[in-house]
């Protein structure tokens, strides 16, 4: 159980993190204009876009959850991590130039200047529904976890932090947002270090842990090289790698490529060199979570079947929680608690500023063109405090769509359910000129209906609304692995984004100009070498991860 020492570490932290939000608030308090308030005066430098975009993402959905992989054997989780790195340099290639030369504040706006109203709004509705489905609520929920081990009870607790974390993000916008990020990662990265470093310890080091889950794994009748391999057979219900390589990049596009959450962090950027570093220094960063939340998660396995950890294997979601608690000594437990305090405010400051920027641009300025800068700001701190009230209350619904799989598994299937389309539009859009609102606009909503029967399905499946086999249409479309499932959808709404596109007239010229590649100058790329050399070094890193976990590597 937490100590006073520890109470003391959380409460340093707290003061700490409000200390910083006031001096970043107080420093720009003559810049509180839109811009300033939603994008942190299109200034910010690489390591704090690179900083935000990985601190912001990992959330504790993502610490609890891929902890709980790891002590659940299901170490191809941690791809969806390392094929982030990937998508970042798409990010910072592709993306950025279109992005901060079309000087647009939401990823709904370009879809707009691309497309039409239409596509903009319905990027702008998905967009904030996806962040009270797979980030808002989920990284409360995770928090939950946390705190129920730790004796402090969850909503009291939850509470404490979403409003603190509303708080600060109301008051200091997107700077103060960036800024507590840079903080708040170095001490989730310090922490998380300590916990690895303490289990190891308590395990007897890496041979340790390797005999300690051979054995746990081979008295449940598990194979214990499930535990260090990211790859599975094409036919693996969870993880298959056919999905991992195909599908995951859908949904990788659609997160770090055209969702507000994310992009925003490079929208903020002085220049297109300071945008494209940032997200290279982030696919850097990426490469941490196997490490240092996946093995955590793999230590507490081994010792729980060792006796040493009182972790119920029936629910390894809990596994990081019990490992801070019961192995880590008084003072430390409290620092590393901040850490996953760091990482929930974190997420949590984030995808409230992103939703805030996207009501307000996309819905409020739009039908109110004459609206003046401070209200513009006004109304994003309302839409925050909404958008706190209806994540609170969909957390009831968390429980039973986590069953099974974990959180990990949830957050990426709904994912994979809301991407495919709005990756579709985004890169046809800008490699196709043929391509138009017409066709953007029915494959869009297409998609969208076709994912959420999906979605309602699995829950009335798991809810017992819905008996199996009773309706055989519905079992074959939830039988799909959710991987897979995102590629069909993907390939389905490419075939009905060309099809409408083609029965209809094309875009005018003057539609196009500065959103697709052949309506771009010749100047429009800039290349520096230092940043393809950082680029070739994040792919070497990335196959060399691939091949030690696997079968050819250590896992073997």
């Amino acid at each position: 159980m937490i100590t006073t020492l520890d109470i003391l570490a959380i409460v340093l932290y707290f003061v700490g993190i409000f200390a910083l939000a006031i001096w970043v608030t107080r420093k720009d308090r003559k810049q509180r204009g839109s811009t300033d308030y939603f994008l942190a005066s299109r200034d910010a430098g690489w390591l704090i876009i690179g900083a935000s975009l990985f601190a912001s993402n990992i959330g504790a959905e993502h610490i609890i959850g891929l902890a709980g992989s790891g002590a659940r054997g299901d170490m191809p989780a941690a791809q969806f991590e390392i094929l982030a790195s990937l998508v970042l340099i798409v990010l910072g290639w592709l993306f950025v130039p279109f992005y901060l030369k079309s000087g647009v504040f939401t990823m709904p706006e370009f879809l707009e200047r691309r497309y039409s109203s239409g596509a903009r709004i319905y990027l702008s509705i998905v967009s904030i529904l996806a962040y009270v489905l797979t980030k808002i609520s989920l990284t409360i929920f995770a928090g939950a976890l946390v705190f129920e081990v730790l004796g402090i009870p969850f909503w009291t607790g939850a509470l404490i932090v979403v409003l603190t974390t509303g708080l600060y993000t109301i008051l200091g916008g997107f700077k103060a947002v960036l800024y507590t990020d840079m903080a708040q990662l170095f001490l989730l990265l310090g922490g998380m270090l300590l916990v690895t470093f303490y289990g190891f310890q308590a395990i007897g080091g890496w041979d340790g842990m390797r005999m300690a889950v051979d054995q746990t794994a081979a008295a449940s009748g598990l194979d214990s090289t499930d535990f260090f391999n990211l790859w599975r057979p094409g036919d693996d219900s969870s993880y298959p790698w056919t999905g991992m390589l195909f599908g995951a990049p859908i949904l990788g596009i659609w997160y770090w490529c055209t969702d507000q959450f994310i992009v925003q962090r490079v929208l903020s950027a002085k220049n297109i060199s300071h945008a494209r570093a940032g997200s290279l220094f982030a696919g850097y960063m990426k490469q941490l979570p196997l490490f240092i939340f996946v093995i955590p998660g793999i230590l507490a396995y081994g010792l729980a079947g060792t006796g040493l950890l009182s972790l119920d294997l029936n629910n390894p979601d809990k596994a990081l929680p019990i490992l801070i608690s019961e192995i880590l000594p008084s003072g430390i437990k409290g620092l590393v608690l901040a850490g996953l305090l760091a990482a929930l405010m974190s997420s949590l400051s984030s995808a409230f500023n992103s939703c805030s920027t996207l009501f307000t641009i996309d819905f409020y300025k739009k039908f109110k063109p004459r609206a003046k800068e401070r209200e513009l700001v006004w109304v994003g701190q309302l839409a925050t405090v909404i958008l706190v009230i209806f994540s609170l209350m969909y957390i009831p619904l968390m429980k039973v769509l986590t069953e099974g799989g974990g959180i990990i598994q949830y957050m990426q299937s709904v994912q994979a359910y809301i991407s495919p389309p709005i990756a579709a539009a985004f890169l046809l859009g800008l490699f196709v000129p043929r391509i138009n609102a017409t066709g953007a606009i029915v494959s869009l909503w297409t998609g969208f209906v076709i994912g959420g029967v999906r979605l309602i399905c699995e829950f009335l499946l798991k809810e017992g609304q819905i008996v199996s086999g009773q309706y055989p249409i519905i079992d074959a479309l939830v039988a799909v692995n959710f991987l897979h499932f995102a590629l069909y959808l993907f390939l389905f709404s490419v075939l009905i984004l060309f099809a409408f596109s083609l029965l209809t007239p094309p875009p005018p010229l003057s539609k196009l100009q500065g959103v697709t590649f052949t309506t771009t100058g010749s100047n429009f790329f800039e290349v520096r070498q230092k940043e393809v050399i950082f680029t070739a070094g994040l792919l070497v890193i990335v196959l060399l991860i691939w091949f030690i976990f696997s079968e050819l590597g250590i896992a073997g």
